[in-house]
């Protein structure tokens, strides 16, 4: 076949890219056209997303696109989960979507449980409890008797939001809906009754559609502003990390995947939920996949920790690129003190380097002072917390699983990569990197019929990236340490 032209718009917590994917019918490629800054904008104590800045970022990118390649076949969009917008009468934005880490939601799940029962939600949903999820923002708005929600019509979570404005089409793609904390997995559909119990209005709610599922062409006015016609919107799956496990590389059933980014993302694929009493304890989730399955994880807060670390330093005049700051890690003395990384503490923006020193020193252990140290307790933690999931996803299953394949802009960092396979004693296999990109543009490749199944899709990655794998070396010391961390999460989860 000759070259196809697919674009994906990747919009992450840090940055958004366009992205376009060229697939010959054997091999893809992918070329970064366009890549832009995002992050929260604070106003007053509330924190946002500066959506329309996003949206016209997209439209000039896709003017690139036109410059750049002539015709593109289609244009998929993925990007974090939980966050959304509301439309009001004649489908206005009714302000500026909040940002998942704005202190609104705190105290929102004690809050919830007086509604509905901490066990039942779980029981209808499947979902990990986190104060982020679109349910306890949907709930604060209730509780300050938001104007806004009493006037809206329509909630499109992020992706479904940029779809609307590319297309006019107002749904929800499966897999960006299953992060809400509403969606029920045994009945394939928004849980009402849960929503009308918290006295959210479910008048708001729009139609699911399945990953995949073409939506239509670009609008006039888009076309007129890009230059692009006759060209496709397709949902793909539009929760980055689902489309970034949809290019897993992944052959058998053996496999753990970390979608490694700003968070971490580990589980593994089924085609059922497992929502039991064990799956509450240890309080995974069970999210939406390509094909209709689930994507059992957990939520490890990943690499914020040095993210957030690396922008104190950079306030302080002290700027270090990231592997920069890898190498110091790489020096620095090992297991000299952890955190868990989930711990409330690291979760709003701040100076992160005091957070970590904080939380040391109120545990008892040494104190990192230099950069390397703070880093390397954080990359060290992260590989403990994954040892630590591995463990839990083994017991739930009743099944060893062998491998780990880390795939997004994390399976970059070598140092990261090593420690995992220390921590876990397990292989990995580390990229592609660009993994959500490429699941991105795989699902609209299958999409338009150019690639016949999610396994073929798997084998064009598999020929299409390099790979670079780990196995376990020295375990000397990880036993021990590891000891060590599980009475921090002991500690954690004490009242």
């Amino acid at each position: 076949m000759a070259a196809k032209i697919y674009i994906a718009f990747d919009l992450g917590a840090e940055s958004g890219r366009c992205v376009a994917g060229i697939f010959d019918g054997q091999k893809l490629r992918l070329e970064e056209v366009r890549r832009f800054p995002n992050g929260p904008v604070r106003i007053l104590d509330s924190l946002f997303w500066d959506v329309l800045r996003l949206w016209d970022e997209m439209k000039s990118s896709l003017s690139l696109c036109r410059q750049r390649y002539g015709q593109v076949a289609s244009i998929g969009v993925d990007t974090w989960g939980v966050d959304f917008g509301l439309l009001g009468r004649g489908d206005v934005l009714l302000g500026n979507p909040y940002h998942y880490r704005d202190k609104r939601t705190d105290g929102m799940m004690e809050e919830a449980f007086k509604r509905v029962p901490r066990r039942e939600i779980f029981e209808k949903t499947g979902i990990q409890f986190m104060q982020l999820n679109t349910l306890y923002q949907l709930l604060s708005m209730v509780i300050e008797r938001s104007p806004i929600l009493e006037a809206a019509e329509t909630m499109l979570m992020m992706p479904d939001l940029f779809n609307f404005w590319l297309t006019g089409v107002k749904v929800s793609e499966f897999s960006i809906a299953t992060t809400t904390q509403f969606y029920n997995p045994r009945q394939r559909d928004w849980d009402r009754d849960l929503l009308e119990r918290m006295g959210i209005p479910t008048r708001i709610l729009p139609e699911i559609v399945p990953s995949g599922t073409v939506l239509g062409d670009l609008l006039p006015s888009v076309e007129e502003e890009t230059g692009l016609s006759s060209v496709k919107v397709i949902a793909p799956t539009c929760h980055d990390t689902a489309s970034a496990v949809a290019a897993v590389p992944a052959e058998g059933d053996d496999w753990i995947y970390i979608s490694s980014g700003t968070w971490s993302l580990m589980g593994v694929e089924l085609k059922e939920p497992i929502i039991n009493d064990r799956s509450l304890e240890l309080n995974f989730t069970n999210e939406g996949g390509y094909g209709g399955t689930i994507r059992f994880l957990k939520n490890i807060m990943g690499l914020w920790l040095v993210q957030e670390s690396r922008r104190t330093w950079a306030k302080e005049g002290q700027e270090h690129s990231y592997p920069e700051l890898t190498e110091m890690a790489a020096q620095a003395q090992p297991f000299k003190a952890f955190v868990d990384p989930d711990d409330p503490l690291f979760l709003h923006p701040g100076d992160m380097p005091a957070r970590i020193r904080e939380y040391c020193r109120r545990t008892g252990q040494p104190v990192p002072e230099t950069k390397g140290e703070i880093v390397r307790c954080a990359l060290e933690s992260l590989a403990l917390k994954y040892r630590w999931v591995a463990e839990r996803l083994e017991e739930l299953l009743g099944r060893r699983l062998n491998v780990i394949h880390v795939v997004g802009g994390g399976s970059r960092n070598e140092l990261l990569c090593q420690l995992t396979a220390d921590a876990t004693g397990k292989t990995v296999i580390a990229g592609p990197a660009e993994a959500t990109a490429a699941g991105n543009v795989m699902v609209q490749a299958m999409a338009l019929g150019d690639v016949g199944s999610h396994p073929e899709a798997r084998e064009i990655i598999r020929r299409s990236f390099e790979f670079k794998t780990y196995e376990p070396g020295k375990r000397d010391g990880w036993d021990e340490a590891y000891e060590r961390f599980l009475k921090l999460l002991e500690r954690s989860e004490s009242p």
